[in-house]
């Protein structure tokens, strides 16, 4: 008989992507297991990793961890890991069809929060099927019309400077002749 599945708990946390949490709107977390080298292993239980700027992807393989970085294990000899090699997550096929789903139709991503020992010292990593925040830039914010200058000041200063303005109704002539008025009048 088989035992039970119960969820595992977190017993040591190796990384943990803190930016995730503020830069994305976090919609289903996943729990996956890592396919890992010796090495990748051996450097996570001395707790060296990071997934600052991984992501995940799902492609017809799989769902891959990419940009992770797991640093070389100080005592691994010539069969020493790559650092950051993409990674095969294992989850079951449905949760990958959902994940995929997701990404191709809801326009959401796949971030990694953190990378983990369960209980069993299995390593695992909690993936969120996310939706990015939109950032206001000052560019953004101009548009918007919250600048300090309003379009008549605008266009009067690239009049005044002379520059052409193709959004202007008869924009060349009308700047020309803007030209021309003011170096005579100046």
């Amino acid at each position: 008989m088989a035992r039970p599945h119960a969820h595992s708990e977190k017993v040591k946390t190796v990384a943990e992507n803190r930016r995730a949490r503020y830069d994305y709107f976090i919609d289903t977390v996943y729990e996956a297991g890592i396919a890992l080298t010796g090495t990748e292993v051996k450097s996570l239980r001395f707790g060296e990793g990071s997934i600052a700027e991984a992501y995940a992807e799902v492609n017809d393989t799989g769902v891959w961890l990419v940009n992770s970085n797991i640093p070389e294990f100080s005592h691994g000899n010539r069969y020493n890991h790559e650092p950051k090699r993409p990674r095969k997550l294992l989850l079951h096929e449905r949760e990958i069809n959902k994940l995929h789903g997701a990404v191709a139709r809801e326009g959401m991503t796949l971030v990694p929060l953190s990378i983990f020992f369960n209980a069993r010292g299995r390593a695992k990593v909690e993936l969120a099927l996310a939706k990015g925040k939109r950032r206001m830039t000052s560019v953004t914010r101009s548009r918007n019309g919250t600048g300090s200058e309003s379009k008549a000041d605008s266009s009067a200063i690239v009049v005044e400077r002379g520059w052409a303005r193709a959004s202007a109704p008869g924009s060349i002539a009308t700047c020309r002749r803007a030209r021309a008025s003011s170096r005579t009048a100046g």
